[in-house]
């Protein structure tokens, strides 16, 4: 924070701590805006920015399907066991004992918030041929092929339950 003096402007991303106290240097130091690159702002202490008049604003609309391919690519490798694969490479082991994950196809995919970045996702799940449920409070209707449910149903149900919600609510 201290090398923001003289500038009136910071930029920072999901991993950036802009806690009250990194917000309270900011300000003495004369900075009027924080910028995110990112669609997220739970590293942010809102409430501390605005009662010190800092500015902040984000890019809500930050590559939903990059996220959701992310998300969908840790899902592929936790259940493809690929960490453990790679340790055992490493260690000239090439058992395959352990490694053996499912296939996504044809199982359910439980998405829990259905907004830019959950509806990307909800079409990833459905072109790995997943039946797609889905729980959030507002529906989304460009979603025909989702099938809305409660959330214990979405937990019972889903095969792979994938979470796309803003951390701050």
């Amino acid at each position: 924070a201290v090398y923001a003096k003289g500038f009136e402007a910071v930029c920072g991303f999901v991993s950036s701590d802009f806690s009250a106290k990194v917000i309270d240097v900011l300000a003495d130091n004369g900075v009027k805006i924080i910028l995110l690159r990112c669609a997220g702002f739970n590293n942010v202490d809102i409430k501390r920015a605005k009662e010190r008049g800092v500015l902040v604003m984000r890019v809500p609309g930050y590559s939903p399907e990059a996220v959701a391919e992310h998300a969908m690519a840790l899902a592929l490798a936790s259940n493809r066991h690929i960490h453990k694969g790679y340790i055992k490479v490493r260690e000239n082991n090439f058992s395959l004992v352990g490694l053996t994950g499912l296939n996504f196809f044809k199982k359910t995919a439980g998405i829990i918030g259905t907004g830019k970045i959950g509806a990307a996702m909800c079409r990833i799940c459905k072109g790995f041929g997943m039946r797609v449920i889905a729980y959030d409070i507002y529906q989304n209707p460009d979603l025909d092929f989702v099938e809305y449910v409660d959330l214990d149903t979405l937990l019972a149900e889903s095969d792979l339950i994938s979470l796309h919600c803003p951390v701050n609510r």
